[in-house]
C-alpha cells in the first residue's frame, strides 16, 4: 500500500511532463545585440525552461549573444572580426566626449553613426543571404512564431519571408514608427516626441518643438531605413516599405510602464513589459557582501554607465572621482579604465558587480547612472534615487522623466564639474523628497497582477499557440489615408451641405422672381383700367 502511494505523485509528475512536452512549441528568434539582448535573454530562458524550443539565429561575431543550455543557437559568418565590433561601442562613447563645436559634434556622431550602420546592415544581409541557414529554416520543423527586437529590421524581412506570427520585443524606433505602425494615435500635442527632452506637460515653445520633430519623422524614417528597405525589396522580390513590414507584427512586448512612461493611448495588440529585468535580489557574494558592511551607518553608492561602457576619458574620471570623495558613502563604481591619480578612499574600482542585487540591498543611498532602461527600472524596482548622466540614445528622454518625478537629478556629462556631481549626489541622498518619490513610484510599479518576464512569456505563447492575434488587429490597417481621416466623408457631407445651400439659395430665388414679377403684373394691370 506505501509504494503504491509512493509512486502516485510520481506518476503525476511524469504525466504533468509529458503534458508540458506535447504542448511545447518551437519558437524562431532574431536578436539585436548590446543590451537589447540582456532582457530578451530573460524571456528565452524562461521559455526553453518550460519546454519549448527555442533556436536562436546569430552572427559569429557579437558583443553580449552567448550560447545557453535553454536554447539553440545557430550562429552565421559576418565580414567583421570580434575586435572591429568591440570597437563599435567604444567608437561611440569616444565621440560622446570629445569635445569641439556642436558642428564639429554632429559631424563625428554622423560619420560614426553611418560606421556602425555599415556593420549593422552587413549582419543583415549576411544572416538572408546565407542559403544553407535559410535553407534550414525552411526545412526545419514548422516554427509556431517568430521573436524579434525590429530595431534593426532583419528579423521582420525574415518573418515576411517566412509567412511566421511576429513578436517584436523592444524598447521603441527610431522616428515613432512603433506608433506609426500599429495605427496608434499619437498627437504631438501631449505625446513627447524621441529626443525633444519634454515632459508631457509642454510649454507652448516645447509643443512647437514637438511639432516640429514631429514633422520631421518621416524624412528621419526614410533616412534610417532607407538601405534596409532595398534589402528587403531585393530580398522578398517585391516593393515593400518599413512600416508596412512592421504592420504586420501580431504583437508588440514593448518594455515600458505607465509609472515610468507618460500616459499615452495604446493598441489592444502592444503590451507593456517594462521591468522584465528587476528579477528577484540574489544573495550577494562575500566580497561584495565585506564592502557593504565595510560602509557602517553611511551605506553604498552603485555607479556604474552600462554595459557598453567601461572607461572614460582621465580628465572627465578625475572629476569624477574628486566629486565622489566629498561624500561619506562607499562607492561602488565599475569601471574597467587606468584608475584617476586621486581616486579616494571610499571609491571601490570593480571590473563587474551585481547592480540588482546591489540596489536591493537596504544600505544603498543612491544610484549614478547613464540612464539605460534597464539600470532606470531596476533603480525605480528597488527605489534607489537616482543620479542620471545620459551619454546617447534614448537616455535623455530616460532621464527627463526621472527627473520629472521628483525621483533623481540629470547632469550634463560633458559640462558638468566636480561641484556639480558633489551637488547632486548630496541632494539625492540627504533631501528625503527624492527617496519619498522613488518609493511611490517603485510601490506603483510593484502592485501589479503579475511580473513582466511571466506576462512577456504567456503573450509569446499565446502567439505560438494561436498562431498570431489577428483579433487584436485593429481595422485602421485596412484604411487608406483619405478613409483613416475621413476626408471623403468629410467632403461627402460638406458635398450634401452645399448642395442644399445651393438648393435653398436657388428656390429663394425662384420664390423671389415669381413674387417681384407678380406683383409687377398686378400694378400693370392696375394701370390699363385707371387708362
Amino acid at each position: 500500500m506505501a509504494s503504491g502511494l509512493s509512486a502516485s505523485p510520481r506518476a503525476v509528475v511524469l504525466l504533468l511532463s509529458l503534458l508540458g512536452l506535447a504542448a511545447a512549441g518551437k519558437l524562431l528568434v532574431v536578436p539585436v545585440d548590446g543590451s537589447h539582448w540582456l532582457s530578451m535573454r530573460e524571456v528565452l530562458d524562461i521559455l526553453g525552461q518550460k519546454g519549448h524550443e527555442v533556436v536562436v539565429v546569430a552572427p559569429e561575431v557579437s558583443l553580449h549573444i552567448k550560447p545557453s543550455k535553454n536554447f539553440v543557437m545557430k550562429t552565421y559568418p559576418v565580414p567583421f572580426t570580434q575586435e572591429e565590433m568591440d570597437e563599435v561601442p567604444r567608437g561611440l562613447i569616444k565621440d560622446v566626449f570629445e569635445g569641439g563645436s556642436f558642428l564639429e559634434r554632429v559631424i563625428r556622431l554622423y560619420q560614426q553613426a553611418k560606421k556602425n550602420s555599415a556593420v549593422f546592415l552587413a549582419t543583415c544581409t549576411h544572416l538572408l543571404y546565407n542559403k544553407e541557414l535559410i535553407r534550414y529554416l525552411e526545412e526545419s520543423n514548422k516554427f509556431d512564431a517568430i521573436m524579434m527586437d525590429p530595431v534593426l529590421p532583419c528579423g521582420p524581412i525574415l518573418a515576411e519571408y517566412l509567412s511566421l506570427p511576429s513578436v517584436y520585443f523592444m524598447r521603441g524606433l527610431p522616428c515613432t514608427l512603433d506608433y506609426k505602425a500599429t495605427q496608434c494615435p499619437s498627437p504631438v500635442s501631449y505625446v513627447p516626441r524621441t529626443f525633444s527632452s519634454s515632459s508631457d506637460h509642454m510649454t507652448f515653445p516645447e509643443r512647437v518643438k514637438n511639432f516640429l520633430i514631429g514633422l520631421s519623422e518621416p524624412l528621419l524614417c526614410h533616412l534610417f531605413y532607407l538601405n534596409y528597405e532595398s534589402l528587403a525589396s531585393e530580398f522578398l522580390q517585391r516593393d515593400v516599405t518599413m512600416q508596412e513590414l512592421f504592420s504586420r507584427a501580431s504583437l508588440w512586448l514593448m518594455r515600458y510602464d505607465f509609472v515610468f512612461e507618460y500616459p499615452r493611448p495604446i493598441m489592444p495588440n502592444m503590451v507593456y513589459v517594462g521591468g522584465i529585468n528587476c528579477l528577484q535580489k540574489k544573495p550577494l557574494s562575500k566580497e561584495f557582501e565585506a564592502m557593504v558592511n565595510a560602509s557602517g551607518e553611511h551605506g553604498i553608492v552603485v555607479f556604474s554607465l552600462g554595459s557598453m561602457v567601461s572607461e572614460i576619458p582621465m580628465k572627465k574620471a578625475m572629476e569624477i572621482a574628486d566629486a565622489l570623495g566629498t561624500v561619506p558613502q562607499t562607492v561602488l563604481w565599475r569601471y574597467t579604465g587606468k584608475a584617476p591619480p586621486n581616486l579616494p578612499k571610499n571609491v571601490k574600482l570593480v571590473k563587474w558587480l551585481p547592480q540588482n542585487d546591489l540596489l536591493a540591498h537596504p544600505k544603498t543611498r543612491a544610484f549614478i547612472t547613464h540612464g539605460g532602461s534597464h539600470g532606470v527600472y531596476e533603480g525605480i524596482c528597488n527605489a534607489v534615487p537616482m543620479v542620471l548622466m545620459p551619454l546617447f540614445g534614448d537616455q535623455m528622454d530616460n532621464a527627463k522623466r526621472v527627473e520629472s518625478r521628483g525621483a533623481g537629478l540629470t547632469l550634463n556629462i560633458l559640462e558638468m564639474t566636480s561641484n556639480d556631481i558633489s551637488t547632486a549626489l548630496k541632494a539625492v541622498i540627504n533631501d528625503k523628497k527624492y527617496k519619498e518619490n522613488i518609493q511611490r513610484l517603485s510601490d506603483l510599479h510593484l502592485d501589479r497582477p503579475i511580473h513582466p518576464l511571466d506576462l512577456a512569456v504567456h503573450w509569446v505563447e499565446f502567439v505560438m499557440r494561436h498562431k498570431g492575434a489577428p483579433h487584436l488587429r485593429p481595422a485602421a490597417h485596412d484604411l487608406n489615408w483619405v478613409q483613416y481621416h475621413s476626408l471623403d466623408v468629410i467632403a461627402f457631407l460638406a458635398a450634401v451641405v452645399l448642395l442644399a445651400l445651393f438648393i435653398s439659395f436657388k428656390c429663394c430665388l425662384c420664390c423671389c422672381r415669381r413674387c417681384f414679377c407678380k406683383k409687377g403684373r398686378t400694378r400693370k394691370a392696375t394701370k390699363a383700367k385707371s387708362h
